[in-house]
């Protein structure tokens, strides 16, 4: 568990810089109130959105494609407009990443080998 602590310890600030500069990439207009981020060591999930405009991202974001990377971090990005998963969501994903279904998988791919 301490190595697991420390790897996490070891990381944080780079997936943070990744994070931030994706999202300031992303959200040039301005479009994605974004309030506060978070780098987390989450056990099951990459990224997470709450209704108060808070994201959280798996620290493991920094080890992934920077393409891949950047689809956890549209996807959340996108739950500040629609918080669910419905086809007006999928629709903001594909504006900003057409090849998101692509992405998708291949972060199930990345995934399987980070664990």
């Amino acid at each position: 568990m301490r190595g697991r602590r420390r790897h996490y310890e070891q990381h944080k600030e780079t997936a943070r810089a990744l994070v931030y500069a994706r999202i300031a990439f992303f959200n040039q207009t301005g479009a994605f109130p974004v309030r506060r981020v978070a780098i987390r060591n989450q056990k099951t999930r990459w990224g997470s959105c709450s209704k108060l405009g808070n994201l959280n991202f798996h620290y493991k974001l920094a080890f992934l494609p920077s393409t891949v990377a950047d689809y956890v971090i549209v996807h959340e990005l996108c739950h500040l407009h629609e918080f669910n998963h419905s086809i007006r969501f999928w629709t903001l994903v594909e504006a900003m990443l057409p090849d998101y279904r692509a992405l998708k998988q291949e972060l199930s791919r990345q995934a399987r080998v980070l664990r």
